[in-house]
């Protein structure tokens, strides 16, 4: 049976003006007007029988009463006196019957409305059983649960999983706004699954609260790690330095700034490969060693790396005239090279990088680290882990993009270099976005290197299995052109300027005005737009069942109640420690 069974007297008003995505329509009735409200739905008639096309309210005026009626349309009818006018965005079509289903909700607009057509309220019981159209479309597809709509609680707000991750999605909201419990939530969908994999970067440890065997956590290596031999089946994960590719390297020891800086990356660049090749051969891998580049992820020996460096930078060669020598090539050229070498290895907050666990020098720990990162929950040993949350906590500030980005590159590489009927896809939660997907960086620094990796994720990954969910507070400092490729936006509460610009940039022309609802969304309140949301709405997000532990200081109640619990001493302890732990 039509849900949409309008009589003609029941109508609001009648379409004095179409285009391609909005109508504006002529309500005469005061009365009626008043009933009326913006980001309210609409329903228009099609001029298809058995079709309604479905809107939202975007703008209503009032005429004078003394005016006269003038109508030109060759004029916006808003600019003109006849102001007692609504416009209505349209945002698809329910269709009657399609084939064997009745009463079908599509995001797509089939026909455009006639002039002089009628326009009703969507409201009471007919908004009610539109709201479950939308909720129950595609009961056997793949409907990840959000929450509710707040146009009917009582109907359920679905996603499409495949769309969200396929194409992308952006979560962004104000500190508080409810932005850690909505991706808690999208997580605690993820994991009901019995094959999920996704990989979320935690930069504050905040998600360490998920508990239960669908997730496995995962922390970098801090400065108590490296005493207690503590490895992967104990939840560290060390980022060992031959990872990292050629172009990290040299942003990571090499100066730009020094004039000798060309001659630094690339003797730094030989004397890695001549490594390599050493450990290679010492292991009698003859299919690598025929192909592998300073990039290839190979373990070699950092200390003959930098043995070769001090050599170089003193090296005397024979002179022209028997008996005398000269500076070398490279004879005092490498030594702020070395100087930036010996400081970064002594720096024992970066032992995760340059004083790894034994077992990390080893070839097959590669596969086994990887393995673990990027297998579906069933391809586990123990059957645990389809959301893997990695503790980024301990990692300094200054090289964080870095690391973020080269497990990014990591996982992202593996999936392109597995053959496509082998792939298992994964979906990547980039946490706090901003610090190391930042809108500007400096050339051939880490956060640009950082930035081109990401880049090329949202650009490409979508081919090759990977997905990228980009979570921030400040949307306006993430790279614009990762969030030009997330064609699914979930925005809490923004009260930044340049925050709402951004995404009102992201939302279709049609529902620009959608961002005016940004700053005064509730607490746990979101609008939803993209391909994954059958009806771009308001959506009130349903609670985790596990809370991430982000939540926000009461000071006035603390400072009224307590209880003051500070304890300074460790406080100054773990910061000189450099670990929490």
């Amino acid at each position: 049976m039509a849900i949409f069974d309008y009589a003609d007297g029941e109508a609001l008003g009648r379409i004095i003006s179409v285009d391609s995505s909005n109508v504006v329509v002529r309500v005469d009735d005061l009365e009626r007007l008043k009933r009326i409200q913006v980001n309210r739905l609409a329903v228009l008639q099609s001029s298809r029988p058995g079709q309604h096309l479905v809107g939202v309210v975007a703008r209503i005026t009032r005429k004078a009463p003394d005016i006269p009626n003038i109508v030109d349309e060759d004029e916006d009818p808003f600019d003109l006196p006849e102001n007692n006018l609504v416009r209505v965005n349209l945002i698809g079509t329910l269709l009657d019957r399609d084939g064997t289903h009745e009463n079908v909700f599509r995001r797509t607009l089939e026909t455009v409305p006639e002039i002089d057509a009628n326009c009703f309220a969507l409201e009471g019981p007919r908004l009610t059983s539109f709201m479950q159209v939308v909720s129950n479309v595609d009961a056997d597809g793949p409907r990840l649960e959000l929450g509710s709509y707040t146009l009917d609680e009582g109907a359920a707000a679905y996603l499409n999983g495949n769309r969200l991750f396929q194409r992308h999605a952006v979560v962004v909201g104000s500190t508080g706004s409810g932005k850690s419990v909505t991706t808690a939530r999208l997580l605690d969908q993820i994991a009901a699954l019995p094959l999920a994999n996704a990989i979320l970067f935690d930069i504050h440890g905040e998600y360490g609260t998920l508990l239960g065997d669908e997730f496995r956590h995962l922390r970098i290596a801090g400065p108590a790690d490296l005493d207690q031999g503590r490895g992967l089946a104990d939840g560290v994960l060390y980022l060992p330095y031959w990872l990292l590719g050629y172009e990290a390297m040299v942003s990571l020891f090499v100066d730009r700034t020094d004039q000798n800086a060309p001659n630094q990356a690339m003797v730094m660049s030989s004397c890695i490969t001549a490594s390599k090749r050493a450990f290679l051969e010492a292991g009698a891998h003859a299919d690598i060693l025929a192909n592998f580049t300073v990039d290839s992820p190979v373990p070699f020996d950092i200390d003959s790396v930098l043995n070769d460096l001090v050599r170089l930078d003193t090296e005397r060669v024979p002179g022209a005239k028997a008996g005398t020598d000269k500076a070398g090539d490279f004879n005092g050229k490498l030594s702020r090279l070395i100087a930036r070498f010996e400081a970064k290895r002594a720096d024992r907050r970066l032992g995760f990088l340059f004083q790894p666990h034994a077992e990390c020098m080893d070839m097959g720990w590669l596969v086994q680290m990887a393995h673990c990162l990027v297998g579906g929950r069933t391809d586990q040993a123990d059957g645990r882990g389809g959301i893997k949350i990695i503790d980024f906590s301990e990692v300094p500030s200054d090289i964080l993009p870095l690391m973020v980005s080269l497990l990014a590159r990591l996982i992202f590489n593996i999936a392109q270099w597995t053959p496509t009927d082998r792939r298992h896809p994964v979906a990547l939660f980039c946490d706090e976005a901003h610090l190391y997907i930042p809108e500007h960086s400096k050339r051939d620094s880490v956060d640009d290197i950082s930035v081109g990796i990401f880049e090329r994720i949202a650009k490409e990954g979508r081919k090759y299995g990977v997905g990228l969910v980009v979570i921030s507070q400040r949307p306006a400092e993430v790279n614009r052109t990762v969030l030009s490729q997330c064609n699914n936006v979930i925005a809490m509460r923004l009260t930044n300027g340049d925050d709402q610009a951004v995404i009102r940039r992201l939302l279709p022309d049609s529902l620009g005005g959608f961002g005016d609802l940004l700053p005064v969304l509730d607490i746990g309140e979101a609008l939803v737009v993209g391909d994954a949301s059958l009806l771009p709405s308001r959506v009130r997000v349903a609670e985790p069942r596990f809370w991430p532990n982000s939540a926000t200081v009461d000071f006035w109640t603390r400072w009224a109640q307590g209880p003051s619990n500070i304890d300074t001493a460790s406080s100054i302890s773990a910061w000189r420690r450099q670990s929490s732990r």
